[in-house]
């Protein structure tokens, strides 16, 4: 197994965050063994899963800058089968440096084929943007989630996307292929909602994911006490639709 995935999207607040470090949660809870790498300088992913990030010592900027193994960076969570690669703002410095960097594009890949065969699964959060450390995690991937909320503006950022999803597939990594386009931010009485489904079917049918993602209380709630959904509320209507979301992920790949 030992497959590497990003989770990207160039528009912010679509829910990435929150899927990659749920789904990775789920995919933790199913038995699989998990590495989250937190690529986003804001640190969600790191903060969401209750690592403070004041007692950090090395975090992905180090790793991506220094000569620090990716083993010296990781740190293992309190959930189950879940570990996590921190960062802190800090991270922003490195898309300059990496951009001044020989083969700065294939960093992130070198430091995670160290660790890859100690996970069942790397989920990559790569910051909203397709600067140099989207790229990076991209380069260092087997397949691409992305998450996208429902509304029309977001289909057209899907399509630029994709196009930059194909360029790095051709210049820095043959295999990248697209994993999963996950719905996220869901309401089935909402007219707009059922319009943007048909649309991906009609485009996208075979990389749609087959469940949504609602909009959900506990979803928003959880990351402020640094918990996946799952572990703050297990009955919630998130935590089933990520958990069934993770099964059919690791069905896929």
């Amino acid at each position: 197994m030992n497959k590497i995935i990003s989770f990207a999207n160039q528009k912010g607040g679509v829910g990435k965050t929150t899927s990659a470090v749920n789904i990775a949660a789920s995919l933790g809870v199913l038995g699989y063994k998990v590495l989250i790498v937190d690529l986003d300088p804001q640190g969600n992913a790191t903060s969401g899963v209750g690592i403070a990030k004041k007692s950090l010592k090395s975090t992905s900027y180090e790793l991506l800058t220094t000569e620090v193994p990716a083993a010296d960076v990781i740190l293992q969570t309190k959930y189950d089968n879940l570990s996590i690669l921190p960062t802190t703002t800090t991270l922003a410095r490195a898309e300059y440096e990496l951009g001044d960097s020989k083969d700065g594009e294939y960093i992130l890949k070198k430091k995670l084929d160290e660790v890859k065969a100690n996970y069942d699964y790397i989920i990559i959060d790569c910051p909203p943007s397709l600067g140099m450390l989207t790229v990076n995690a991209m380069t260092a991937s087997d397949g691409v989630v992305i998450p996208m909320q429902c509304e029309f503006f977001a289909l057209e950022g899907l399509s630029q996307l994709m196009v930059t999803i194909g360029q790095i597939k051709a210049h820095y990594n043959k295999t990248l292929n697209v994993t999963g386009i996950l719905v996220t931010m869901y309401n089935s009485r909402l007219l707009l909602s059922t319009q943007v489904i048909r649309e991906l079917k009609k485009h996208y049918s075979d990389k749609l994911f087959e469940t949504p993602i609602s909009r959900n209380v506990k979803l928003s709630e959880a990351p402020g006490f640094g918990e996946p959904v799952y572990y703050f509320e297990k009955r919630s209507k998130g935590a089933a639709e990520y958990l069934n979301v993770a099964k059919e992920l690791a069905e896929r790949i």
